[in-house]
């Protein structure tokens, strides 16, 4: 009898997102909360690595240099903005149809990425390594998380720095996140997460130390209705929040 192998790929959730992958450049469609936190992500990012890289962070391509992979591209809403500040970047998606989209927009404006439809785990395989690992809103999403989190550590060159963005799995992410998004606000598709998997800020440390990856910092991410915007707020993890962390050696 064969056992299947371990995958991070949730075929419920491709089928979900692959539906909807021609709405991932419009501001106002399904991925407008996205959008509206996407300067808060380039933000964080940027400000962290020419901390790290002793870069400038008024230059205008002060990631020059840097290999940047981002897991779970989508689109890209995350990837140009990487390469547009000087990372090499590349892009990968379980959804082919992410890629697709992906890669259309990257040549309609210019932006040279490459796009691959694959897992975290299928490029962690390879021989290739990163400077930078981008795991931005997609951990919630994954089938295995522990494969995950050493796939995005085996990925990392020693002293690369990897970031990731999710949901904290407590009675205000479920009011927030679930019935406020997905229900009353409708921002999102019904059934687009699933509460039990967002992990907590303690469980993701944990792991990633297993991994070897030691987490340097935690922020929460709130929303203010009345600017309908997003800010960095490291006193409350209650829903949304973002963390870094390097690789030992």
């Amino acid at each position: 009898m064969t056992t299947a192998a371990a995958t991070t790929i949730d075929p419920d959730d491709i089928a979900r997102f692959s539906k909807i992958a021609a709405e991932w450049w419009s501001p106002t469609g399904k991925f407008k909360p996205l959008h509206r936190l996407n300067p808060v992500r380039i933000k964080y990012i940027r400000d962290t690595l020419c901390q790290v890289f002793g870069r400038d962070t008024q230059d205008v391509r002060p990631l020059d240099g840097l290999r940047l992979v981002d897991i779970g591209c989508g689109g890209g809403l995350l990837a140009e903005p990487m390469a547009r500040l000087g990372a090499d970047v590349v892009g990968i998606d379980a959804a082919d149809r992410n890629i697709k989209t992906a890669s259309v927009h990257a040549r309609e404006v210019g932006i040279a990425i490459d796009y691959r439809a694959t897992s975290a785990e299928a490029l962690a395989a390879t021989e290739e390594r990163f400077d930078v690992v981008l795991a931005m809103e997609i951990v919630e999403h994954v089938a295995d998380v522990p494969l995950f989190l050493n796939s995005l550590a085996t990925l990392l060159k020693p002293g690369g720095v990897l970031f990731m963005a999710t949901l904290n799995r407590t009675a205000k992410s479920f009011a927030m996140a679930i019935i406020g998004a997905e229900y009353v606000l409708r921002w999102l598709p019904r059934g687009t997460h699933d509460w039990r998997q967002f992990p907590k800020p303690s469980e993701l440390a944990n792991g990633l130390r297993q991994a070897g990856v030691s987490v340097q910092d935690v922020t929460g991410v709130t929303y203010n209705p009345l600017f309908d915007s997003f800010s960095l707020n490291p006193r409350d993890l209650g829903v949304n929040y973002m963390l870094w962390g390097r690789k030992d050696g």
